[in-house]
């Protein structure tokens, strides 16, 4: 066994509460309903608003529409201007569970964890309605009794670990025996801000270079691995 396999093992072991990030960990969300075509929408609205100037370019041109609404909130909070916009955004997300991707092995770890008696909670910066609409596309449910998502309080999104401390305190979870499972620096910065334990997802290597430079310990390009590491505990 290699080192990293048993620090990942070890993870997975120690783990019986379980935070998951939806959109990467679980599935590509915007694989039929691509997020940079979402994120140029939600400029586009934004300009049509008559309020052109609102975003940085860097914000204009980023490929993640949550970009752009943090950024509109960021000058606007608590406007009915951002609760519009996030309302919007929710509306595309729920479109876009229809073409979503399950992460391949995603659904039989998923279904194999939970049947060991770990408990599951999404932990989200999408809409919650969105992920409980794509679990249940994957008549996944039941593994899925608690989900958080974003708030119109934009301000709660990860790197805020509010809906992981959420989703322990429903769970009655302890912090030292919780795993986050997340594919971003947000989703670690939420875990270590929470207590929990990690996990990172690469799905490619840029997303893994960001996790190594945000400081992730143990990172799985496939939830093949971690399947396999799961069998393999005694």
């Amino acid at each position: 066994m290699t080192a990293e396999t048993a620090r990942l093992a070890s993870l997975v072991a120690s783990a019986r509460y379980v935070l998951w990030d939806m959109d990467g960990p679980i599935c590509r969300l915007f694989a039929g309903y691509p997020a940079h075509q979402i994120a140029g929408e939600l400029v586009n609205k934004i300009d049509q608003l008559g309020m052109d100037g609102l975003l940085t370019e860097l914000e204009r041109s980023s490929n993640d529409p949550q970009v752009a609404l943090r950024g509109a909130h960021e000058r606007h909070r608590g406007s009915d201007l951002v609760l519009e916009l996030e309302e919007w955004l929710t509306r595309r997300e729920l479109a876009a569970v229809r073409t979503a991707m399950p992460t391949p092995y995603a659904d039989p770890l998923i279904r194999t964890w939970s049947s060991y008696g770990v408990r599951f909670a999404i932990t989200a910066n999408n809409a919650a309605v969105a992920a409980s609409a794509y679990v249940e596309s994957r008549q996944l449910t039941d593994c899925f009794p608690y989900v958080y998502g974003r708030t119109p309080n934009l301000d709660l999104m990860k790197p805020n670990p509010h809906c992981l401390e959420q989703a322990i305190k429903a769970m009655g979870a302890v912090p030292s025996a919780t795993l986050m499972i997340g594919d971003t620096p947000t989703d670690l910065q939420a875990a270590q801000q929470a207590g929990v334990a990690f996990l990172g997802y690469a799905r490619n290597e840029d997303k893994e270079r960001l996790l190594k430079e945000a400081g992730a310990e143990v990172i799985v390009g496939s939830m093949k691995v971690v399947l396999e590491v799961l069998r393999s505990l005694p």
